[in-house]
């Protein structure tokens, strides 16, 4: 199972390295996470972030978020953790991982407890918060997250504390989101190749979606859509709480090959062409106006001059197909009616010029772009929506704390348990610290 980090410390500052392993990019971020004083702590925000360290490198080796090349996956993830740990000035043993691949897939089920008539007390949410956490998958599958998203106490729900309350019976609406465990498990042994430990690993929409949503959007219902390079993520947030995860196989760089094809370039030429003059809308003036296509082959200097509105007729049907997916599985979820109007673009394809409005259309809702917030030290490239998951897994760990199944801790014990006595001595220093 994926392993569980400890909570921070509300008395000292802490550490925190994270590594977003993608399809296009693997970024890795140090920061420093300062307890913020009683009277300011937000939600989901109780520490300040500082960015301390950045490093960046081109993807290699992987595809739709899935490890292909071990050998290549751990070069890129090497290259960007080294150039973290230089701008920092510290070593890292350990990091937190974002996952999209591996077929996310959600789950929600109740478990119930008797409280004999009393007053409901944190023993009392603990046992019915491990009774949920022990929901079994099969084999093939790995718990992700195990997150409460309401309870219930004699019949009577959307209580968000029960503690005090009397009842007899207290029940918990538990969301758990399981992947393949074959992608987890090759993605957590490239980074073990690099001599690092993963503390934990987060669905990259989750994460992108505590960067990018203001806490009135995640209580009234929004869908966070993580457009990537290789995939689509989507997270379904209400009442404050994640509730649905899904992903999809095809992002940005399946336009940059249609675009490679239809103008027969090179893909690096075709990123560069999406990049200065792509756009999902077409304009009155795009056949007027004339841009220069370097030829496939020996000769790089021989440039063939296509009009825009050709870019744009070979964009448009590629987004309108993603856009139209996550419009499907957003109404196969069942939460359609709880996200209302309210959906938010980000990842490094949302950035494509006329993104926004061709989503406003297919979607039926109202759209905005979503970049990183609340976050001190991010360099100036580091700040747009490419990065979103990025900044949210720094963001995670102040969270983490409702997650609850056991499993994981069962996963550190068996571990311990297979080596001698200094490994079982050194992971019980560990874990009590």
């Amino acid at each position: 199972m994926v392993p569980r980090m400890r909570p921070l410390s509300g008395r000292r500052a802490t550490i925190v390295s994270v590594l977003d392993v993608g399809s296009s990019k693997v970024t890795c971020l140090i920061a420093k996470l300062t307890p913020r004083a009683p009277g300011k702590v937000l939600p989901g925000r109780t520490h300040d972030v500082t960015v301390l360290g950045y490093g960046m490198q081109r993807s290699r080796g992987m595809k739709s978020g899935a490890v292909i090349d071990l050998d290549e996956a751990e070069q890129s993830i090497r290259l960007a953790v080294d150039a973290a740990e230089r701008m920092a000035g510290l070593t890292i043993e350990s990091l937190i991982l974002n996952l999209t691949a591996g077929r996310p897939r959600s789950e929600v089920f109740r478990a119930n407890v008797d409280v004999a008539g009393s007053e409901v007390d944190e023993a009392d949410i603990q046992r019915v918060l491990s009774a949920g956490g022990t929901h079994s998958v099969t084999d093939d599958r790995s718990v992700v997250h195990s997150l409460p998203i309401g309870y219930a106490l004699d019949g009577s729900r959307g209580i968000k504390d029960p503690c005090g309350m009397l009842g007899t019976r207290l029940s918990v609406d538990m969301h758990v989101v399981t992947a393949e465990s074959a992608p987890v498990r090759n993605l957590e042994l490239a980074v073990n190749r690099c001599h690092l430990e993963v503390e934990t690993i987060v669905a990259t929409p989750y994460a992108s979606g505590l960067s990018t949503l203001v806490d009135d959007e995640g209580e009234l219902g929004v869908a966070c859509v993580d457009m990537g390079g290789g995939t689509t993520s989507m997270a379904i947030f209400a009442d404050g709480a994640l509730c649905h995860v899904d992903a999809l196989a095809v992002g940005g760089h399946h336009v940059t090959t249609d675009i490679a094809q239809g103008l027969s370039t090179r893909l690096a030429d075709a990123e560069r062409i999406k990049t200065l003059h792509g756009s999902a809308l077409a304009t009155s003036s795009d056949d007027h106006e004339v841009i220069g296509v370097p030829s496939v082959g020996v000769d790089r200097h021989d440039v063939v001059n296509v009009p825009r509105g050709a870019l744009t007729r070979i964009i448009r049907p590629r987004v309108e197909e993603i856009l139209e997916l996550v419009r499907d599985r957003l109404a196969a979820s069942g939460f359609a009616g709880r996200v209302g109007k309210r959906v938010v673009l980000t990842g490094g394809a949302s950035q494509l010029t006329g993104m926004v409005e061709v989503a406003r259309r297919i979607l039926g809702r109202n759209v905005r772009l979503g970049r990183p917030l609340g976050i001190a030290g991010l360099p100036q490239a580091a700040k747009g929506a490419a990065y979103s998951a990025a900044v949210g897994l720094l963001i995670y760990p102040q969270v983490s704390q409702i997650e609850q199944f056991d499993m994981r801790h069962q996963r550190r014990s068996m571990v311990g348990a297979g080596g001698g006595y200094i490994t079982r001595v050194g992971q019980w220093l560990k874990e009590s610290w």
